[in-house]
């Protein structure tokens, strides 16, 4: 190829100098008169000139044409290449795209994509996540990059990331200045280098969201990032999640979050986060207008301090999604909390969960949900909920007309008290998921489902959870599983036993059987700890024989 090119490089040199051999040549006259004038041999000269000058010039063409398919054919080469790569490893090629997670990569296949990357321009999306064996070797990939520069979202979730291999990806940062997404979540060796990554950050950089969800990140890591976020100002999603260590920086970085005012999604679940980390972020939450996602779950050091850091978490007027669960909150919380909490007019999640006070409280927050009607997830598991705070849930549903979740689960009063929802679960016209795990049930709760479905409400009932609710008599299954047939969007229906138990299935088994056949959306069956006899298993067997459902059963 370097040949082709060199001889096109002079094409003047070699009009004026004919080549030795044709000049050599040029000297005799093979079978023509000897007898010719100088005008003669003069045009003579002329014309071998013409000649040689378009000679050289249907030379040019055949080598420019050669060239060109010797291009094309290094182009197909590399097209052929990717090809058979994406093949060997089971996945269809696509030029923007590169979905590579979960595929075994050895170090070889790592090499060999760096390798092929010159041939992807247009990839805007790299991900590499859940291969273990990128670990140590990012750097074959990252010194690539250059060549697709249009790259947007890199993704390496649980790669064994070393710190060389944070190191590179620091210098990456130079060459891939489009980079909006990172995601380096699972990598625990991260933690203590985080710097080496954010050094390299460049004012202005485009990155809009960064997920480093539990990558052993110390204190010190905090302090770095909060350093950076001045750079990032388009940053519209930040995940911190399970970093326990990260909670003696979080008011540092609490402090830097004004650079970063069109946040949109802050999670810091299972952070250590203290309550002067609650403090500090809610005095930050007064610049984040734009925030849509708070996720503070399982930060059980807060509780007590929600009633001196919610000055500012009412002003979140498009926020969505407040995700509260096992945080330790205490009554003093709730009394704080059932005034703040209804004054987020968008909220369409909430999750407290995990909270025993807010059954306890005596300003219960229950009734005030219905000045949230957008709400469309309600998750109050295992809140210790009376039957008054039932009753005041019941009254409040009755103005959520867009709920789709309602989570109930580890409330023993239901039990016996699931009547009290009748005109909730009679008008939720949406409800898709309800959750009455380990509630007490009894034969009534079932038989009042039933008899909801079959006046034809809970139409676009979809997942229903009764685990773990051994209370239920073989009479009350019984009643129940001929009337499973009128929940006829229902995908997934887990029955399973607790873990003490075991029990036999009973003759309720064939009606159940009976009920799923007509229930063609089903997808998961969850029956654990049932005893079930050789036959019934083989029935069971012969309900999934085309492997479309996941059934479970341990007995």
């Amino acid at each position: 190829m370097k040949q082709f090119q060199g001889k096109r490089s002079a094409p003047g040199k070699r009009k004026e100098q004919p080549s030795a051999i044709k000049k050599f040549f040029r000297g005799f006259d093979f079978g023509k008169s000897e007898g010719k004038n100088s005008r003669e041999i003069e045009e003579t000269e002329i014309n071998n000139t013409e000649a040689d000058d378009q000679s050289d010039k249907e030379d040019l063409s055949i080598e420019d044409g050669l060239s060109h398919l010797i291009s094309e054919e290094e182009s197909l080469s590399g097209e052929q290449r990717f090809n058979q790569f994406m093949q060997k490893l089971g996945k269809k090629s696509d030029s923007k795209s590169l979905d590579l997670s979960n595929c075994a990569l050895s170090a070889e296949d790592v090499t060999e994509l760096a390798s092929l990357l010159p041939f992807l321009p247009e990839v805007e999306e790299i991900s590499l996540s859940w291969n273990a064996c990128v670990g140590g070797t990012l750097k074959a990939l990252t010194v690539q990059l250059h060549h697709v520069n249009l790259l947007k979202v890199l993704r390496l979730n649980n790669c064994r990331l070393t710190a060389e291999d944070v190191i590179s990806l620091g210098e990456a940062f130079e060459i891939v200045s489009q980079l909006e997404e990172l995601d380096l979540s699972w990598n625990s060796n991260i933690g203590g280098k985080l710097s080496l990554l954010t050094k390299k950050l460049q004012k202005g950089c485009e990155l809009k969201c960064l997920k480093i969800t539990d990558c052993n990140l110390t204190a010190k890591d905090g302090e770095s990032l909060a350093e950076i976020l001045n750079v990032i100002p388009n940053l519209e999603v930040l995940d911190l999640s399970i970093n326990k260590h990260l909670g003696c920086s979080m008011k540092v970085i609490a402090e830097e979050l004004k650079y970063v005012p069109g946040l949109k999604e802050l999670n810091l679940h299972m952070c250590g986060l203290k309550q002067d980390g609650l403090q500090g972020l809610d005095t930050a939450l007064q610049h984040l207008a734009e925030l849509r996602k708070l996720d503070v779950s399982c930060n059980r050091e807060i509780g007590g301090g929600f009633k001196d850091s919610t000055a500012h978490l009412a002003s979140l007027k498009n926020l969505e999604v407040l995700d509260l669960h096992q945080c330790c909150v205490t009554e003093e919380d709730m009394t704080v909390l059932s005034q703040v909490i209804p004054l987020l007019s968008s909220l369409q999640e909430l999750n407290l969960s995990s909270n025993k006070s807010v059954g306890a409280s005596s300003d219960p927050l229950l009734g005030r949900l219905r000045f949230l009607p957008k709400l469309k997830s309600v998750a109050i598991s295992n809140c210790g909920l009376s039957e008054d705070s039932l009753s005041s849930l019941a009254e409040a549903a009755l103005h959520l007309p867009e709920l789709e979740i309602l989570d109930l689960s580890w409330n023993k009063c239901v039990g016996g008290n699931l009547k009290l929802l009748w005109a909730v679960l009679k008008l939720a016209t949406e409800i898709q998921v309800l959750r009455l795990s380990s509630c007490n049930l009894v034969a009534e709760d079932l038989a009042f489902l039933t008899s909801l479905a079959q006046d034809g409400h809970l139409g676009r009932l979809q997942k229903l959870d009764l685990s773990y609710n051994d209370s239920i008599s073989d009479e009350g299954w019984a009643a129940f599983c001929p009337g499973l047939a009128a929940f006829k969007d229902l995908s997934e229906l887990d029955v399973s036993l607790r873990p003490s138990s075991c029990r036999d299935c009973g003759t309720w088994f064939g009606g159940l059987l009976a009920a799923l056949t007509q229930l063609p959306a089903l997808a998961e069956l969850g029956m654990q700890r049932w005893v079930l006899s050789e036959s019934q298993r083989k029935q069971l067997e012969g309900f999934n024989q085309d492997s479309q459902r996941n059934i479970r059963f341990d007995c």
